[in-house]
C-alpha cells in the first residue's frame, strides 16, 4: 500500500514537471550572465544557456504555495509586483481573481516604508470621486476640473489596484527581483516575507521563498502564477469555511443562555409554595389558640355536674 502511494506521488510530481517543461519554465539566461548563487538550482548548460532543474522548481513551488495559503488563511493581503511588459496583464488578471493588490506600473518609492503617505494619495482619489457624486466638482472652473481629472487618472493608474489595501501586506510576490530591487529592499527593511520567481541571473539570497523559473516568458509566468493563485484561493476558501463554523458555534452557544435566563422565572414557583406552607404553619398555631378558650369553657361547664353527683349520693345516707 505504501509503495503504491509513493508511486502515485512520483507520477504526480512527473506530471507537474512535464507541465513546467511545456511552459518553458526551465530556460535560464546566458551562461555569462549567471549569478553563482543560483548554481544549486541549475541542471545543466546547453548552447550557452543555463537550464533550470525543474524538480527543484516543483518542490520550491509547492513550498511557496503552502506558505501563501497560510497567509491567505490568516486574512493578510499578498502584494504582487511585476512591472515588466510580458507580466503586467497576467499579474493583473490572476491577482484580481483572488482579490489581492498588485503593482504593474512604476513602483512608487516608499510604497511600503512610507505607507501612510501612499494611503493619503489613495484617500485623495476617494475624495475626488465623492466630489463628483455630490456635485461640488461642477462648481470648479474648467481648468481646475481638467487638472483634477488628470490627477485622478494618474492615481488610478499607479495606485488603483491597491485602493483596498488598508495596511501593510503580509507578503510580497515579485517577478524579476533585479528589476524590482527597490520593492525588495523596502520589504527587507520591514521584515515582510518575499516570494519571487528567480532566474539564473539573480541572487536568490535576497528572497525568503525562491521559485527558480524563467521570469521572461509569458507562458512561464502564467504557469507559476496559476499555481500560486490557486493555493491562495484555497486558503481564502478555508478561511471562509472556518468563519462560518465559528459563527454557527457562536449562535449555538448563545441559544442556551436565553433558556437559562428563563429558568429563574420558573424557579419562583417552589419559592411561592414554601411561602404558602409557611403561612399555613403560622395559621395552625392561631387556630390552636382560638380553640383553646372553647376547650376551657367546656371544662368549666362540665365541672358543676361533677360536683352535683356526690350530693345526691349523700342524701340516702341521711335517711337511714
Amino acid at each position: 500500500m505504501l509503495i503504491q502511494q509513493n508511486v502515485n506521488y512520483h507520477k504526480m510530481a512527473l506530471v507537474e514537471v512535464k507541465e513546467l517543461l511545456d511552459s518553458g519554465v526551465h530556460f535560464g539566461h546566458l551562461t555569462r550572465k549567471w549569478d553563482p548563487n543560483m548554481a544549486p538550482y541549475i541542471y545543466m548548460e546547453r548552447n550557452g544557456i543555463h537550464i533550470i532543474n525543474l524538480y527543484k522548481t516543483a518542490a520550491k513551488l509547492e513550498e511557496a504555495s503552502e506558505a501563501l495559503a497560510k497567509i491567505a488563511i490568516s486574512g493578510r493581503k499578498i502584494l504582487f509586483v511585476a512591472t515588466k511588459k510580458q507580466a503586467k496583464d497576467i499579474v493583473s488578471e490572476k491577482a484580481g481573481n483572488v482579490n489581492m493588490p498588485y503593482i504593474t506600473e512604476r513602483w512608487p518609492g516608499g510604497m511600503l516604508t512610507n505607507f501612510v503617505t501612499i494611503r493619503k494619495a489613495v484617500k485623495k482619489m476617494a475624495t475626488i470621486d465623492r466630489m463628483k457624486k455630490d456635485g461640488t466638482f461642477l462648481t470648479l472652473s474648467k481648468k481646475e476640473r481638467l487638472q483634477v481629472d488628470r490627477l485622478r487618472a494618474k492615481l488610478e493608474k499607479n495606485l488603483g489596484s491597491i485602493s483596498d489595501m488598508t495596511r501593510l501586506p503580509g507578503a510580497l510576490f515579485v517577478i524579476d527581483i533585479k528589476r524590482e530591487h527597490i520593492a525588495i529592499k523596502e520589504a527587507q527593511k520591514l521584515n515582510i516575507p518575499i516570494f519571487a520567481m528567480v532566474d539564473t541571473n539573480s541572487d536568490p539570497r535576497q528572497v525568503d521563498y525562491v521559485i527558480p523559473a524563467n521570469d521572461d516568458a509569458s507562458k512561464s509566468i502564467e504557469k507559476i502564477l496559476t499555481n500560486v493563485t490557486e493555493a491562495i484561493a484555497e486558503g481564502l476558501a478555508t478561511r471562509k469555511a472556518e468563519k462560518e463554523t465559528k459563527d454557527a458555534e457562536k449562535a449555538a452557544a448563545e441559544a442556551p443562555k436565553e433558556v437559562k435566563t428563563e429558568a429563574p422565572v420558573e424557579a419562583k414557583a417552589p419559592a411561592e409554595a414554601k411561602a404558602e406552607v409557611a403561612e399555613k404553619t403560622t395559621e395552625a398555631p392561631k387556630a390552636k389558640k382560638a380553640a383553646a378558650p372553647k376547650a376551657a369553657k367546656a371544662k368549666k361547664a362540665a365541672a358543676p355536674k361533677a360536683t352535683e353527683a356526690p350530693a345526691e349520693e349523700e342524701a340516702p345516707k341521711e335517711e337511714k
